[in-house]
This record gives structure tokens, sequence and C-alpha cells, in this order.
């Protein structure tokens, strides 16, 4: 364990009440805010509890301690409001090498009861880990009850042992505990609730910028948030009006007669860092900044007042937010439109992208909770409003259009969760295949940001459209209607036989199913009809028949969803026997969902009012119907599979590995691919399952090594690899020589070898030939923002050809390991359908748990490719392995801390 680097901690995070906090090591310059930490912070009874007793050097012994030179074995954190020390944390090896650290914390009184002591020991958790410390252990008073309770409540296991008074505290530092992440999940969300209360529950408002010039965006916002019927006060900042609109504008935030909980900033963009300064120091405590073209300069200005005052940031270039609460009204957007009160969360990062969503949801006569449009997203995320989504007590349909992501892992975690009770969906922005380009290996191939970004909306429950349109429609039966069972089997119902047709095709395409229907059906419906699916009622049905057919399929077990497309007819028109009233007469919430495709429809979708006052999804495209219905089947299947838990190993040796990764990085500071031994030796740490491997430099070594190996292979013959820093694909550069049985055999391709490829020739690797089985490809890519991503496909000389891989990114969990499987097109070879003999699923779903747990525990392993794992009945084998190292920093997705833009970096 060796002194901290104060790059891989510090950060800024969110105390329970919302205030922002700074958590950093601490330095010989902090002697002096640690000594005032404990000498005037600290009441005598915090004091004794801290040390057991009262002296008056115990505060200048802790600050000498703490903040003398650095030294092995300590680790020490404080967390800074503003300018003040409000606590620390610290953590000393009691005995090298041991990995257990005494631990020790302070917090001063008045910040107690707002989570500064947990927040404090979850970074100390993630530091002290990342050193190699397993256990923290503590000496407590019995009656210390505040520290016991941030024991109790941190998530991990406490081991106590009561002696004289006294109780001795071990607390194991298991990360990977799925109590412990859960614990720092509710406490980040209910930090990240209370921070957020001002911006989108403000009690009074300002608009800085507010100009007296009609059309203006900070008037047009004033003047929306005043039409809009706002609660509270409303204030124009102008220093160079005295009124705006009839109403007194004021000079500075600092003139107000009130400090507004929240300010909209409307001003040029070399004075926003000043503006937003001022806000904080007045006592604003959120900011929606609607100003663009901010440089690098005003950028870190900005954030750097929002971190330093504790104000949560939507934007810069924000079109705004609303929030239509009955008790809040506020309207602070500059859109064409007021947003209808409704129960649908709405965020988008392009301002132009929300006025289109918001028209669509107007017509579609879906109301909004609450819209906020993020801009580029300096603090504000997607992340943040699915957990206020998830709190307000309003919102049950959340919609996303995010264009990048600040904490994937993060975010899919919170989705996950929040998927559970209410729809989340997103328009799946920026689909790519360029990440093919260029890819070294047939593992980064796969992992496109397409694959990526499926992989990341597939695990954590987000329905991902393609388009705003296809949002919407999905979001309207999903809004609207109950979810069909998982199966997805649909009935298409058509007064005209070329609708239902093309209907019916739409559904095939879309992945749903169409069940045969009971012939009995007909008897409900006029002469003439069809009652196999697509039921063709003939353009003669009337209201009442169509309404016996919809009771019957209802009722009908093999039929989840009813689609109906009707056409208008001359014989409807004539007789006022439209058919569509059949739709409309009856309830629009039915045991199965059901949805209409009206062809005179003018609109893409919009809702059609039943009897019962409920809405009836209407489309006027077939296609457009039939991906919302799999779109909605897809989130019952979702909802059909129990919460999955991370998956885990036993026997993983970290150390091993660790010291094998450090000791290459240190020799190849600029990375590079491991040789085959050391590939072995580290896929064996984590107890992946690579072939008998012999590293041969000559001629005469591997034929030795060959006739060592001969027995372990199949039918007594070996593979010979030849092998030169940088080669990655063998196959394509005619590197490989397989079932050789004969020692004239391994030796003649050794020499072939060495006339082929000279001097670049480093040796060669022999190996025993492995028995028949289904050949893959398992994998991984780290992507610094992405984290890393699994992928499982066809392996072997078919690898690129039959292009059939499926990606998920880690951690992957007990779910994952099983779509993995099912999802291949190959599938079936593996589980033994059609005749055949399923191959060792268990065998196969431990190297993906192996290989997720190694690119999480390393993310050093940019890109790893077992190509090809040879699955059988009877186990799985990796037969050749490539991994690659490249230096990147220790990084945890689910550590608390709020996001350091890119545009703000130096903050």
């Amino acid at each position: 364990m060796s002194a901290v680097r104060p790059t891989q901690t510090d950060a800024e995070a969110l105390l329970a009440d919302g205030t922002t906090v700074g958590i950093r090591p601490l330095s010989p310059d902090d002697h002096g805010a640690v000594l005032e930490l404990h000498a005037e912070g600290m009441s005598q009874d915090s004091l004794r509890m801290r040390f057991f007793g009262v002296s008056r050097n115990a505060p200048k012994q802790a600050a000498d301690r703490l903040c003398g030179p650095p030294r092995t074995g300590l680790l020490a954190l404080g967390a800074w409001a503003g300018d003040e020390l409000i606590g620390e944390a610290d953590c000393e090896l009691l005995d090298e090498p041991a990995e257990t650290a005494e631990l020790a914390l302070a917090v001063a009184d008045r910040w107690h009861h707002r989570g500064a002591a947990t927040l404090l020991l979850e970074h100390l958790v993630r530091a002290a880990r990342a050193a190699g410390v397993r256990f923290f252990e503590a000496d407590t008073l019995s009656g210390n009850r505040a520290v016991h309770r941030v024991f109790a409540h941190l998530g991990l296991p406490v081991e106590r042992r009561y002696e004289q008074g006294e109780v001795r505290v071990r607390v194991p530092l298991d990360e990977r505990d799925e109590r412990y992440r859960s614990a720092v999940d509710e406490r980040g969300r209910r930090a990240d609730v209370a921070s957020l209360t001002t911006l989108l529950r403000p009690a009074s408002v300002a608009v800085v910028g507010a100009s007296r010039r009609p059309g203006s965006v900070g008037r047009t916002v004033l003047d929306k948030i005043r039409q809009g019927g706002f609660a509270g006060p409303v204030r124009a900042v102008n220093p160079h009006a005295g009124e705006v609109d009839g109403e007194p504008a004021y000079p500075s935030v600092r003139a107000l007669p009130e400090v507004p909980d929240l300010a909209v900033l409307a001003v040029l963009a070399d004075a926003v860092p000043g503006v937003a300064e001022e806000c904080g120091a007045a006592g604003v405590r959120a900011l929606v900044v609607l100003t663009s073209g901010l440089g690098a300069q005003e950028a870190r200005g900005l954030v750097r007042a929002c971190r330093r005052h504790s104000m949560r940031l939507v934007g810069p270039n924000s079109l705004g937010m609303a929030q239509t609460d009955p008790a809040v009204r506020l309207d602070a957007e500059f859109g064409g439109a007021f947003p209808r009160p409704g129960t649908a969360g709405v965020a988008v990062q392009s301002g132009g992208v929300g006025i289109a969503l918001l028209q669509r949801l107007a017509w579609l006569g879906v109301g909004v909770s609450s819209f906020v449009s993020l801009g580029d997203k300096y603090d504000v995320s997607g992340n943040d409003l699915l957990q206020w989504w998830e709190s307000d007590g309003r919102t049950d349909l959340a919609l996303l259009h995010l264009e990048s992501f600040g904490s994937p892992r993060a975010f899919a975690r919170t989705a996950r969760r929040v998927t559970r009770t209410i729809p989340v969906l997103t328009v799946d922005a920026g689909r790519s295949t360029a990440g093919r380009r260029g890819a070294a290996s047939h593992t980064a191939a796969a992992a496109t940001p397409t694959v990526t970004r499926e992989a990341l909306f597939r695990q954590a429950g987000i329905t991902a459209t393609r388009s705003i349109d296809e949002l919407v429609a999905a979001a309207a039966l999903l809004h609207a209607q109950p979810p069909p069972a998982p199966r997805g089997a649909v009935a298409v119902v058509s007064n005209a036989g070329g609708i239902g047709i093309l209907a019916a095709d739409a559904c095939a395409e879309a992945g749903l199913e169409l069940p045969e229907l009971p012939a009995e059906l007909g008897g409900v419906l006029p002469p003439g009809a069809s009652v196999r699916n697509p039921v063709d009622t003939t353009a003669a049905v009337n209201p009442l028949e169509l309404t016996n057919l919809l009771r019957a399929l209802e009722n009908e077990l093999a039929v989840d969803a009813i689609l109906v497309c009707l056409v208008p007819t001359a014989l409807g028109a004539s007789t006022g026997q439209d058919p569509v009233y059949a739709l409309l007469e009856g309830p629009a919430r039915r045991r199965v969902p059901i949805v209409a495709v009206l062809l005179d429809q003018q609109v893409p979708v919009c809702y059609r009012t039943c009897a019962d006052g409920g809405a009836l999804p209407a489309y006027s495209d077939p296609v457009a119907a039939a991906r919302a219905l799999a779109h909605a089947r897809d989130r019952a299947r979702w909802l059909a599979e129990p919460p999955s838990p991370p998956v885990d190993a036993p026997d993983c040796d970290r150390r091993t590995a660790r010291s094998l990764v450090d000791g290459y990085l240190t020799a190849h500071p600029g990375g590079g691919w491991l040789d085959p031994l050391s590939t072995a030796d580290l896929l064996e740490s984590y107890g992946l399952p690579l072939t008998t491997t012999v590293w041969a430099r000559d001629e005469p070594t591997a034929s030795a090594a060959a006739t060592a190996l001969r027995n372990l292979g199949h039918e007594g013959k070996v593979a010979l690899k030849a092998y030169w820093p940088g080669l990655v694909h063998k196959s394509a550069a005619g590197a490989v020589r397989t079932g050789l049985a004969e020692d004239a055999e391994v030796r003649s391709a050794y020499r072939e070898f060495m006339r082929r490829f000279g001097a670049e020739l480093a040796g060669a690797v022999v190996q025993p030939m492995a028995a028949p089985g289904v050949e893959l490809l398992a994998g991984v890519v780290q992507d610094q923002v992405f984290g890393p991503r699994i992928v499982l496909g066809l392996g072997g000389t078919a690898t690129d050809v039959l292009d059939d891989r499926v990606a998920r990114l880690a951690p992957l969990s007990e779910r994952d390991l099983t779509t993995m499987v099912t999802e291949l097109r190959s599938a079936p070879l593996l589980l033994g359908q059609r005749g055949g003999t399923a191959v060792d699923l268990a065998a196969l779903r431990s190297v993906l748990t192996r290989l997720s747990l190694l690119a999480e525990d390393f993310p050093e392993l940019v890109e790893a490719d077992l190509n090809p794992v040879i699955v059988r009945p009877d186990g799985a084998l990796c037969v050749d392995a490539r991994i690659r190292l490249e230096r990147r920093p220790s990084f945890d997705p689910y550590l608390r801390r709020l996001r350091r833009p890119a545009a703000a970096e130096g903050t």
C-alpha cells in the first residue's frame, strides 16, 4: 500500500441534503484545516468519542499524523464544503504486508446527520481497495451510537467484538457485495432528489438577462413563466432596465428582494461565470443556463461556481425546463407551446428534439410531469432525472433523448431499477458502424458503437426506438394499454384482406408470433370471412359482429395482443355501421392490449376515446403499430424476469493477475499484446480454461514439446503456432499448422515458419489438438466511457463470415449469461436442438463469468480475444487467446460523485 495519488480520489459529491462537497487526499498544506476541524469543529464529547478521552494535544497529534510527509500504509481523505474541512476519514495498515487497515473517522459537529461520514467512507473504501486493503478495523466506545449507525448503514457486513466498554469493529471491503452497492444507490438517490428539489420544484425564480425586447430568449422565458401561472415570485434581472413588461427589473441578483431558488440565465457567454458566481454567493441553489457557445474558460468558471456554492446546473445551451405540478406550474423554456400537464417525464439533449417531442406528445394527448432540456449537460443528466421521476409520485412514463453518456454503467444500474416500475423509452441516437474500421481483433470488430448502445439499453430494460415517431408510437401503447404476455402472440384483424396481410408481415418482421386461430371464430363473422390469422372479416362486417369477434379473441389463450386494421368503406358509410364503433364502444383496456390501424387517419398516432373514457392507441400505419407491440412485448419479457444479480466466481487470483499486469506495463509503458505464456498465466489466474501451452524458441525444443504433449492431444496430434510481437491474426498470416502427428511433421512445420517469417519469428507455441466441438469466440473490449464489453459469437474461421455475435456490458448478470447464448443464431447448435447434443452450458457460462470479472478488475485489459473456445458436452476449452494491455486509470463507475464535463476540465 503506497501513498495516495490525488488524481485517484479527487471528486465532488452530494451530501444527503444536496450540499456539494469536494473529497480529496489530505496533504501537508491541510495541517491547519485538520487542526481546526478537531480543535474547533468538534465538541468535547465528540473528541472523547474520537480519541477515547479528552486531551489538549489530541487535535495537534491528529493533524501531525494525517498531514505529515506521505508515507506508505496511510490513506487520508478530507471532505470540503467550500474552503471548510468538514470531515476526514483515514486508514493505516496494521502490519505490512497485512491486508487490514485501522480506520478512523471525524466529522465536524454542525455537519452531523448529513451523510458526510458515510460518503467519506465510500470513497475511502474505494481508495483502500485499489491499494490492496481487504479489511477495515476500528476501536469504538460502546456508547458511540453515531459511528455505530454509520457502520450499520454502510451496507457491508460488520463483525463486532465487545471488550470492557469498547467495541472492535471489523469490516470486509467487498465492493461487489450487492447489498453494499444497493445501499450506495439508495444514498445517492436521496441526495440527488434533495439537490434537484430547488430546480424542479422551486419556490421562486429569477430570469437573469430578461430583455425589454419581445421575442428575445430571456424575455420569452420570463413571459412563459408568468403566463404559465407559476405559484411563487418571478423576478427579472437586467442591469440596463428598471422594468420589463410593466414589472420591476433589478440590476443584479444581489438586489432582489428575496433569494430565488432557481435562476435562469440568458446572458452573453463571457458573462455566464460571473453571473453564476453572483448567484451562488447570494444563495441560489439551481441554475438553468440557456446561453450557448461557452469556451473552455467560461465552462470552467461556470462549473466551479456551481460546485463551490452547491448549485445544480442544467445546460448550458439548454432550451429550458418545465414542471407541470399544479403546486408549481413552472414553464421556463422557450419552445413554441406550453407543455400539457400529465405524467410523462421528458429529458432531451437537443432543444430541437425537445420541441418536436413535446409537439408530438401534445398531438397524442400525453401530458408531461416535467421536461428538461439538458443541453451540453455539464451537470444534471438523464441519470439524475430518472431518479427524480422514480421518486416524484407523478411520473409513470420516462422519455429520453441522450446523445452522450457521462457514466453509462451508473446510468444502466439506475435504469435497471427504475424500469421495474415505469417504462423508460429512448431514441437510440448516434448509431454507427464506423467502429469496425481498423479493429485489431475479431472482438473489437464486433463491439461497434451500435452494439454497445444496444447492450446498454437491453441490459437496463430500456425501450430503444429508432426515431422520435417510433418513440411516441411505443409510448402511446405503453401508456394506455396493459403489457402483452412475454410470448407476444398477435391476432391481426382486418376488414380488407390486403391490409391484413401487410399488417401480418409487419408483425412477423417485428418478431411477433401469429398463432393459428380456432375455426369456430368464423361463426360470429359474415359469410366469406376467413378466420386464419390474419382474420379477414370482409368489408361487410358490422359493429356487432366485430365486437363479438374481439370478445372471443380476448378470451383466446393463444392470443396475447390484438391488432385491428380498418379501412373506410362505402358499405359502412351507407348503412351507418362503421366498424370503428366496435372499437370505441367497448372498453379501452382489456385482458390483452388492443391497438387500431386506421388507414384514413391523418396523424401517425393518436388516442381514440372509448365509451369507458379510456384511450385506444390508433396508428395510421401497420408497421408503426407492429413495432409498438414488439416494444411492449420486450418490456413484458423484461418484467417477467426477476432482478438478476451480477455474476461472481470463486478462486480468482487477483493478486497474481495484478502482479502480472503491473509487471508487463512497467516493462512496456506503451502497452501491447502479451506473449503466449503471459497470456496463459493471466487467464489461468482467473480460472479460464486455456489448453496446455509450451513455448519453443527453436526446432529441437518444438520437437521435444510435441513428443511430450502428443499423448494429451486428440488422436495423438499437436498444433504448432508461430509467434512474434504484434502478431494478432495467426491464421490470416499463415502462422498455424494443425494435426501434426509425427516428429518429422513438427520439424518441417517449424522450418517452414523460419523460411517464411525469417528474423521476425520469435518462436512458436506447441499445443495438443483439442477434440472437436462447437467453436465460439469470447472476448473483451474496454471502452473508456462504457467500460468493458463482453462479446460471444460463433468462432473459428467462421467468425467474420457469419457475423453471429452478441454483446453485453460488464458486469454480467445471471440473466445475461442465458440471453447471450439464446440470442445467437447458432443457439440450436449449443442447445442440442434438432437431434443434436447440448454442449456444457455451465462451462460456457463459467468462461463468460470469469472473463467479465477479469475485465472489471483490470481496466488495463483493453482487448481480449479467446478464439476459438471449443465447447463440447463435457466442457469448454480455449485453444487460442490474445490479450492486449494498456495503461488505464482505475475508475469505479458506482462511486458517488458528480460528473466532470470534458468542456470544463481543470475545475
